[in-house]
């Protein structure tokens, strides 16, 4: 009878090795599926994603009531409907940190018009650029320093310029002779504006379109007329969308729709709303930016 009774126990325990052993085939199939997933499909399949901004109008902000709007929202709200992803969630990071999120895998692009450059795309890849602009000073009303470039801060130590932190402005006023000394590191736009409403700066430089909007949405400052040089190099900055290096598909498909908009009647005026238009459509290539061309 012992040995009827171990016999059954044991072919019962043979049986319950074997379904568990399935089961833990399928979880651990399914599990792999999940993970072979690429950034593209599971955002088609969940039909949203995550884009990371840095609230710097007119490329990327949110209005006072949470939309997320500016010219590279807009411009990827649209490219991703195109590819069937309906719902588009920002995450709003500080500019310098954009970079180290989306390696990090906190949002699925960058959307802030963030300027396409060498040292960054070693980092990771850019779409095809969206717009081309130039560069201008925020200061005080009347310009008291009579300032107008990059060097003419130089051509006074005792002047401060405010820079957005991991925008490419710092690198410009190096390159035109203006000391560390001299430079004031900030993390917005709003920051900015109050160094310069405030005394502690002389000017802060950005992109000419975003220091006009700063100009007109605040008493005391005033924008100067735009430049497009830098120690003899054209500063004409052009931006794009960045993605993880890993993320082909998403990159490649999203790069193909960008190419055939940019340019279009559509686009042009999608992105009239936010300042931009026929007077700044790209006129380099991202090979040629990431090559320093």
């Amino acid at each position: 009878m012992n040995t009827i009774i171990t016999s059954n126990a044991e072919g019962l325990f043979s049986k319950v090795l074997k379904v568990g052993a399935a089961i833990s085939a399928i979880i651990l199939g399914l599990t792999a599926g999940a993970q072979a997933q690429s950034t593209l499909e599971k955002a088609r399949n969940e039909g949203v994603i995550r884009i990371g901004f840095a609230n710097e109008a007119p490329y990327g902000y949110a209005t006072p009531s949470g939309e997320l709007t500016g010219e590279a929202p807009a411009v990827a709200k649209e490219i991703f409907s195109r590819l069937g992803i309906e719902n588009v969630e920002g995450v709003l990071t500080e500019f310098g940190s954009l970079i180290p999120g989306l390696r990090a895998g906190r949002f699925d692009v960058i959307a802030a018009g963030m300027f396409i450059t060498p040292e960054r795309c070693a980092q990771i890849q850019f779409s095809e650029p969206s717009y081309g602009i130039g560069q201008a000073f925020l200061v005080p009303e009347g310009n008291p320093n009579n300032l107008t470039d990059y060097s003419s801060i130089a051509g006074n130590p005792e002047l401060k310029l405010a820079v957005l932190a991991g925008g490419v402005e710092a690198g410009y006023a190096e390159q035109s002779g203006v000391s560390q000394s001299q430079l004031m590191i900030l993390p917005d736009q709003a920051s900015l504006v109050n160094a310069v409403r405030s005394g502690r700066a002389h000017a802060a430089a950005l992109t000419a379109l975003s220091i006009k909007q700063m100009a007109d949405a605040n008493d005391g400052v005033e924008s100067t007329e735009p430049f497009g040089d830098v120690a003899g190099q054209s500063v004409v900055g052009h931006g794009g969308f960045g993605f993880r290096p890993d993320d082909t598909e998403l990159y490649e498909a999203f790069n193909e729709e960008l190419k055939k908009f940019v340019g279009t009647q559509e686009h042009i005026e999608l992105v009239s709303e936010f300042g931009f238009g026929e007077g700044f459509m790209p006129t380099k290539t991202t090979a040629e930016l990431c090559a320093g061309e």
